[in-house]
């Protein structure tokens, strides 16, 4: 059985087994009644208050957190498959799918059964069950998941109301705030650990894109992934998703999405609608020391305008190219990755108060979050005949499209929707999600343009395609 958890290897081996340290509650030596310690209040002062149990919020939490099973079939191929001698003697042998599973953990946030966990846990999963802390296992809907923010909202159907943790404003955590993991490491069975906030807005962890993560030292391990994040009043600041090691296991150094991105996403699930993103219509890039001194800017924070769409919220808004975004609603912005987070909390049909510093000096401007517009239309063609393309499915590459395929909103051109196996397209290595830029070194425009040229008939092409990034030039004779 796997277990998920996305691990950040500081160098290529295989997981190893390492036992979670699991919270054993100390009985205090001194009468003092055992409470919960407040999250934000001052630091024990005594060996009584050191010694308090975490007992009381583990009993309210933990019945909450629960193992989510997912399972795939995977079609089993025999190795002799296509072997003309072996099946002169035995046959065509029929593909014989089999299931491959996976463990994590969830937490159940609305006690209509409402659950959230990490995308990677359920990801291309045929079927999905649950288990809760008290033995009940329950089939579940997925409503809602989305690769990019690594979240997954899942749905579980019961007689009575399933026990919930309440959602904190992970914007008021604390670094040093103590902390409780909970979740099902290894698989071994529900395991509660504790630590501190060890950093908050961790970015470049390069689990997801938006790269915003609460860090802490609470030992997290293979199978805690989609676990919860717990504070001291017993609410969740955030669901454990990765760690950072060289052997597999919990080195100290845990990262878990904030609850108020969690938060903006079960709102979506419960909507019934996607995880919207608003559009800016501009591109960022991170401030360095050298961009820092160029500008005057004290520091080296905030994001650099490096381009404004024409007719996008950013241009209406007054961002110009070379502006530094330094705050937005009053939070800091140390780096577009910080930007994209705080757009993504903040929802669309709002506006945004930026504080810029710009060719003017400092400056304050209101930026409207829209959804991304579906321009150009999408104009979705097949590609038939004696072409390089044929089997291939694209669309004109819109901000919307690009939201809808979780790619950058960033990215022109014309995109790669489907490829059918065994036609010339997939032959070629063509697959989903690729931009064809160019055609014998002409731009294309628009896939009635690439279909037009593609029947051109002639027996060499060059074609340029961006996949992830990358600039790619396939020449074909």
């Amino acid at each position: 059985m796997g277990r998920s958890l996305s691990v950040l290897m500081a160098s290529a081996v295989m997981l190893g087994f390492s036992p979670a340290a699991a919270v054993h509650a100390q009985e205090a030596t001194a009468p003092v009644a055992s409470q919960p310690i407040t999250s934000g209040a001052r630091a024990p002062t005594s060996q009584a208050e050191i010694k308090l149990s975490f007992a009381p919020l583990v009993k309210t939490s933990a019945p909450a957190v629960v193992n989510v099973y997912a399972a795939r079939a995977v079609a089993n191929r025999s190795p002799f498959a296509g072997d003309p001698f072996f099946e002169q003697f035995f046959g065509r042998q029929p593909s014989r799918p089999r299931m491959e599973s996976s463990l994590g953990s969830g937490v159940l946030v609305e006690s209509s059964g409402v659950l959230v966990t990490n995308n990677h846990v359920i990801e291309n999963a045929d079927e999905i069950r649950v288990a809760l802390a008290d033995g009940r296992e329950f089939a579940a809907k997925l409503l809602l998941k989305d690769a990019r923010t690594d979240l997954a909202v899942l749905k579980i159907e019961g007689d009575e109301p399933f026990p919930v943790v309440p959602i904190a404003d992970s914007d008021a955590a604390q670094i040093g705030d103590l902390v409780l993991a909970i979740g099902n490491p290894f698989g071994i069975g529900q395991t509660v650990t504790n630590g501190i906030v060890s950093a908050l807005a961790r970015t470049h962890v390069g689990v997801n894109d938006f790269g915003y993560f609460i860090q802490t030292d609470a030992a997290i391990n293979p199978g805690n992934s989609g676990g919860a994040l717990i504070d001291m009043r017993g609410q969740l600041v955030g669901i454990n998703t990765a760690i950072f090691s060289r052997s597999g296991g919990s080195n100290g150094i845990g990262f878990a999405i904030p609850s108020n991105m969690v938060r903006a996403f079960v709102e979506a699930a419960e909507r019934g609608t996607r995880f919207e993103r608003p559009y800016i219509g501009a591109v960022f890039t991170p401030v360095t020391a050298e961009i820092a001194e160029a500008l005057g800017l004290p520091r080296p924070n905030g994001a650099l305008v490096q381009t404004v769409r024409p007719g996008g919220p950013a241009e209406d808004a007054g961002l110009r190219e070379g502006d530094v975004v330094l705050a937005m609603n009053g939070f800091t912005i140390d780096n577009p990755d910080t930007l994209g987070y705080r757009l993504a909390t903040a929802g669309i049909g709002r506006d945004a108060e930026l504080r810029v510093e710009g060719s003017g000096g400092e400056e304050t401007l209101r930026l409207a979050l829209q959804a991304a517009p579906e321009t150009p239309a999408r104009d979705e063609r097949r590609i038939e005949g004696e072409t390089p393309f044929a089997g291939a499915s694209v669309a004109n590459l819109s901000p919307r499209l690009a939201e809808e395929l979780d790619m950058p909103d960033t990215r022109q051109g014309v995109v790669v929707m489907e490829v059918e196996p065994g036609t010339p397209a997939a032959r070629l290595g063509f697959q989903p999600k690729d931009v064809i830029l160019a055609l014998n070194g002409r731009k294309i425009d628009s896939s009635a343009d690439l279909e037009r040229r593609a029947e051109d008939g002639r027996r060499g092409w060059e074609i340029e395609v961006e996949r992830d990034g990358k600039t790619l030039v396939q020449r074909v004779r």
